[in-house]
């Protein structure tokens, strides 16, 4: 529907009709372009539309066509006689309702049958208040904002005024309008006769936007004489409540080209759409020089716009935006590869990441090519006219060459009766091939996750809090003003919103977590004389002499600055925060980092707190993800950096910890690569049916991507059926069975027919969590190779490791607990190791260095022994290699 809010609307007259060259140049055609839409008649229109918003009067000869053409050419609307019944038939009733005005003479009724967008009353004098009325009510203007527009011989302001405050629109004839107040009839005047002000001074508050995305710049002020102004140059003018008329950046440099000026609906405000230009030290419109609006900087769109031309002027040569804008094969490349990714993406935030990515290589095609964010959008705007469109297909390049793929469509999703049951298969029956497949975890996309996450690094590493604090506002949708919070963190309304029961079981869990991990810290060892007096009691410390006169040392140290991650957001982690904290406060690491992502309304969980004020952390670091990893491994303005990084996370914070362990400069260490949870249950026929099913199903509802085993010792056809009947049945049950059913297609029963099997199995898979459900389990202990923590008997659920048994929850997933253990107290230390030679071990020991040392041809090495053994007994000085 047509949409205006000025008092008049101009029509071209025939004079300006006939030569549209000279008058298009006049300070009259440049005002009305940008301020409001002009009437002009179908004959001249596809002259007019490149220059001004249109709306075309049709001619007793127009056809639909070209009815159509002009709507499609552009024009906000078409102007049609009620005689003109064929036209406005063929154009359909909802082409009329949106696109066409309706002229009728004065007295004349609206057909019935017409809802036009709006009204043109013919009047051979000025109406009448009741004649005006009419069309107002029928057309219900006060409220639908349909428009009756009035052509009659308005010689005055007056005139206009009297027909504005009825709430129609005068239509007035370009000949009559001037710009210098040389007329009866001035444009600006005419444009500004019914806006308000509540101001003593009369001024109009104006709202300054970008014409890029609708960027909202500032508030100023306006009067006739600014607006006048604007007008007449094209450039932005204000009235400065303290300098008088302010022509914007005339001194700064940084003015702003008019695009449009609009009155709001009320007549009481301005909205200035403008182009804003830099100038020397201003980088905006606010008049502190590093900010583009007085509302804080750009986000989105706009600031990725402005980031992409800074660098196409400045972008140090070998940078990767400097190969986009020189490499036009890289971008063709880059787009492509992205838009396949968008389409292949599922979940919310994985399209939301692909559309971001996709946005950045096409906006820096464009801006490459000199085309910016308003050029799109005008573009998107002229599209949005046209009321005839191609039929859409695809290409046959794209059609034939991309077959759509066929959507992922598994039994559980599509038939929610369908019975979940891992498949089941036999060990014997098994090919070594299908073996090797059924070992294999569900596949990661690990080069995609690490293409996305190397930006948000860099982002970090060069810009610190800032980049963390619009990365959490992108991903968590939490704007933070601090992305740290500092001890002690819980308040007194932290401690009152936690559950007592809740706090209880953090007090017992902390307890016998640190017992079981100060245990880690074994004794003094020694096979030698006592060389440990000022070691401190307790402290792990190996001592032995390796042969007479010869004494080796290990000795521990604390690693000082660890960060630990606990995943959070939504969910209320303080079991990951216990099993990382109390770890590296036993340990005694100096400085402890914690990061979690902030929930919705910014907080941390006051659980996390809670644990957080337990194991004394340093500082907690709000925000989750690759850029928390890259804020600790990096350290910012507020957060410290790190030398060792642990804990879970998702696909993103695994491929973070893995890239900043990788590079030099962070100098950072961490705990263990991480996948999808998982377990494997070992049953025989002692197992109960409820037990092992449960054990099954607390990994399952991780997520889709979790994998559950069940590797059965000569089951029973009954047993095994029971077990399925439970799984089923408990599964039905869970919040989260969409997940389970996900996450059940991808795993997997065994069958076997020996306990030997059953481990060697679980051997080859080396699972997260190993369940022995058997006879006598801890008879298969010994046996157990691989494995990140195992759970020995039906009275030890894993639930109980993963929450305050004592034993670490941070365990080994997708198969590395073949080379790495779970979080431990020797997580966050490290071993330093010294040796102790007397004289004699030297003169039994040193021999044999020498002859090491040459063969390898280290001769300075060998020569350190020589000269002290040439001291101790230069008799017994082996000849060096050159003399023999």
């Amino acid at each position: 529907m047509l949409q205006q809010s000025t008092p008049l609307v101009p029509c071209l007259s025939a004079a300006q009709a006939a030569d549209l060259v000279s008058w298009t140049s006049t300070d009259v055609a440049r005002a009305i372009k940008y301020t409001a839409p002009l009437i002009v008649p179908m004959d001249v229109a596809s002259k007019v539309t490149c220059t001004h918003a249109t709306i075309v009067e049709c001619t007793d000869a127009t056809t639909y066509d070209q009815a159509i053409d002009a709507l499609n050419g552009g024009a906000e609307g078409v102007v049609i006689r009620t005689d003109q019944a064929p036209l406005l038939a063929e154009l359909g009733a909802d082409m009329v309702a949106s696109r066409a005005i309706v002229a009728v003479a004065d007295g004349q009724d609206v057909p019935a049958h017409l809802q036009p967008a709006g009204v043109l009353v013919e009047c051979e004098h000025i109406p009448s208040e009741k004649s005006l009325q009419k069309y107002l009510k029928s057309m219900e203007t006060s409220v639908s904002g349909r428009n009756v527009y009035v052509r009659a011989p308005f010689e005055t302001l007056e005139h206009i005024r009297g027909v504005a405050q009825q709430g129609a629109t005068a239509v007035v004839g370009t000949s009559q309008l001037c710009m210098d107040q040389s007329r009866d009839l001035d444009y600006v005047d005419a444009l500004l006769c019914m806006i308000q002000s509540d101001r003593a001074d009369g001024l109009y508050p104006t709202l300054v936007v970008s014409d890029t995305c609708s960027a909202s710049l500032g508030l100023v002020y306006s009067s006739v004489e600014s607006v006048r102004a604007s007008l007449t140059t094209g450039s932005a003018h204000y009235q400065s409540r303290k300098r008088g008329l302010w022509h914007k950046g005339a001194t700064s440099g940084a003015t702003q080209r008019v695009v449009q000026i609009r009155l709001d609906c009320d007549q009481d405000a301005l909205e200035y759409r403008v182009e804003q230009h830099a100038g020397e030290r201003s980088v905006g419109f606010c008049h502190l020089v590093d900010r583009d609006s007085c509302f804080g900087g750009l986000g989105g769109l706009a600031k990725l716009e402005k980031t992409l031309r800074a660098r196409k002027q400045s972008a140090p040569p070998g940078s990767y935006t400097a190969r986009l804008f020189g490499d036009p094969k890289l971008l063709s490349a880059k787009i492509r590869e992205e838009a396949q990714e968008l389409i292949d993406a599922q979940e919310h935030e994985h399209i939301a990441f692909e559309a971001a990515d996709l946005l950045y290589f096409v906006l820096a095609r464009c801006i490459g090519a000199g085309v910016g964010l308003a050029d799109i959008e005008r573009s998107l705007d002229a599209k949005s006219k046209k009321v005839t469109r191609r039929k859409g297909d695809a290409k046959p390049a794209y059609s034939q060459a991309m077959p759509a793929k066929a959507p992922p469509a598994p039994a559980t999703q599509l038939d929610a009766s369908a019975p979940i049951c891992l498949p089941v298969h036999k060990l014997s029956e098994t090919s070594a091939d299908k073996q090797s497949e059924l070992l294999r975890r569900p596949a990661i996309r690990t080069n995609e996750v690490m293409d996305r996450v190397r930006p948000i690094l860099a982002a970090v590493k060069e810009r610190g809090d800032d980049a963390v604090l619009s990365y959490t506002a992108q991903f968590d949708r939490v704007q933070l003003s601090s992305a740290v919070r500092l001890p002690p963190f819980q308040s007194s309304s932290d401690r009152q919103a936690m559950d007592p029961r809740v706090r209880e079981a953090i007090d017992v869990a902390y307890a016998n977590i640190r017992r079981f991990h100060e245990a880690q810290k074994a004794p003094v060892k020694t096979t030698s004389r006592s060389s440990h007096a000022a070691w401190a009691p307790g402290e792990d410390v190996m001592e032995i002499t390796s042969m007479p006169g010869v004494v080796c040392t290990r000795f521990p140290r604390a690693i000082e600055r660890v960060g630990i991650y606990v995943p959070g957001g939504s969910a209320v982690l303080p079991s990951t925060a216990l099993m990382l904290g109390v770890p590296a406060q036993v340990a005694g690491c100096s400085t402890i980092v914690l990061a979690t992502p902030p929930r919705s309304d910014g907080s941390i969980a006051p659980e996390v707190l809670y644990v957080a004020d337990k194991v004394q952390a340093s500082c907690i670091v709000c925000a989750g993800g690759a850029q928390a990893v890259g804020a600790m491994a990096y350290g910012t303005e507020s957060v410290p950096k790190v030398d060792k990084i642990a804990g879970p996370g998702n696909q993103y914070v695994t491929a973070a910890k893995m890239l900043v362990q990788n590079e030099v400069d962070a100098q950072v260490s961490i705990d263990m690569p991480a996948g999808p949870s998982e377990v494997l249950v070992v049953a025989d026929e002692s197992a109960e049916p409820v037990f092992v099913a449960s054990d099954l199903l607390s990994q399952a509802e991780h997520g889709p991507d979790s994998q559950v085993v069940l590797v059965g010792i000569d089951l029973s056809d009954a047993k095994l059926q029971a077990i399925e009947t439970e799984v089923d049945r408990q599964a039905r049950a869970l919040p989260r069975v969409d997940v389970v059913r996900q996450a059940i297609d991808k795993s997997v029963t065994m069958l076997v027919n020996t306990r030997e099997e059953a481990i060697t199995w679980s051997n080859r898979y080396a699972p997260e969590h190993l369940i022995l459900h058997t006879t006598e389990p801890e008879q298969l202990v010994p046996l157990v190779q691989h494995a990140g923590s195992v759970f020995v008997g039906a009275w030890s659920p894993e639930s109980c490791g993963d929450y305050a048994s004592g034993t670490n929850h941070t365990l080994p997933t997708y198969g590395f607990a073949r080379q790495y253990g779970g979080v431990s107290t020797s997580t966050f230390q490290k071993y330093i190791t010294a040796q102790t030679l007397d004289a004699d071990g030297l003169r039994k020991l040193g021999p044999h260095v020498i002859a090491l040392a040459e063969c390898e041809g280290l001769e300075a090495h060998a020569n350190a022994v020589r000269v002290r053994l040439q001291q101790l007994s230069p008799s017994s000085l082996p000849s060096t290699s050159s003399s023999s």
